[in-house]
């Protein structure tokens, strides 16, 4: 199993810098905003996203230093990512992330609310600072996706009859998205083609979308330590992912307890029994490796190199946090 650490291993001194900015980034004029922010950014986590931008960063720049632009540009993709979580939280009214207590559950919601929209106002300032509008353009992007992808899943709640190309769709503007435009964005500040640009893209979506397809199996799979939240809440919420949609085809009755909507005792423990009984789970395996090799076969367009390499290795890992 290729484990973080090892993939990181070219830019560790880039995450460093990134995890010193990062809370400096929000300021002290504003206390509370300045309290959540070391809240939020002390907890540490694998910074998955900036490391991937960082990575695509070194990988386009192999004869030089990467510059202060590709570091900011890391930093708003970790202050995106957060705000968005920020929100889906309070949203979904949890106390814990991967254990910690939220923003909300420390704070109020009123504190959350204004914290995310002060991250997402905050990343689009030193945005616009990079001086590139193409830059500026797919990653403002990506914060209207955020919102689209929280309305489509509003609007397909227990809705039995939704389709996995409407559920990969939700997926990209969900999870995916932060992942190609940002792969995108490092690739133009490197000077890169507009071809190779749109490989970049296409690595972060497959990418991205293979990670989102994992999430949505531990769902079933994972312990409640592992997901920072209780097994099967995505199901008892109405959200259906990939391994319930798979599911469905092969276990009618699912159909009857996901359209009650749970509402009589022992309908969720029998749902996700249904579930990992089916061949739901293992199918939705085969789906997440498909785009994680799509997404590694993006990666021609590039020279070899260390960063590279990690680029490559990360579709595995992303693929090993299943065994």
């Amino acid at each position: 199993m290729t484990s973080a650490t090892f993939l990181f291993s070219p830019i560790e001194a880039d995450l460093q810098i990134l995890s010193e900015n990062l809370v400096q980034l929000v300021g002290k004029r504003h206390p509370k905003l300045f309290a959540a922010a070391k809240h939020l950014f002390g907890a540490g986590g694998k910074r998955l996203r900036p490391a991937i931008v960082l990575l695509v960063s070194r990988a386009t720049m192999v004869d030089e230093d990467i510059t202060p632009r590709h570091r900011r540009l890391a930093e708003i993709t970790e202050m995106i990512h957060t705000a968005s979580l920020i929100h889906d939280d309070v949203v979904d009214e949890s106390a814990t992330r991967r254990g910690v207590p939220t923003i909300h559950s420390l704070f109020g919601n009123g504190v959350a609310v204004l914290a995310g929209d002060f991250f997402f106002a905050q990343s689009s300032w030193y945005l616009a600072n990079l001086d590139n509008l193409e830059v500026v353009k797919l990653l403002s992007e990506v914060i209207m996706d955020f919102a689209a992808g929280e309305i489509q899943q509003g609007e397909t709640l227990f809705n039995t009859r939704l389709s996995i190309e409407a559920y990969l769709k939700k997926s990209y503007y969900k999870t995916a998205t932060l992942f190609a435009n940002s792969c995108k964005a490092a690739g133009l500040l490197s000077g890169v083609s507009s071809e190779t640009a749109d490989h970049l893209y296409s690595y972060g979506r497959h990418v991205g979308l293979a990670f989102q397809i994992v999430d949505d199996i531990f769902d079933f799979t994972g312990s409640s330590d592992i997901l920072g939240k209780p097994a099967g809440s995505d199901l008892k919420s109405g959200n259906l992912t990939a391994p319930v949609l798979f599911a469905l085809a092969e276990e009618p009755y699912l159909e009857v307890l996901i359209e009650r909507e749970f509402t009589q005792k022992g309908d969720l423990e029998q749902a996700i029994a249904l579930i990992q009984d089916s061949k739901g789970i293992d199918q939705a395996r085969e789906l997440a490796t498909k785009h994680a090799t799509q997404a590694v076969e993006h990666l021609n367009v590039l020279p070899p190199s260390e960063s590279r390499q990690a680029l490559i290795n990360m579709a595995d890992y992303v693929l090993s946090r299943l065994y």
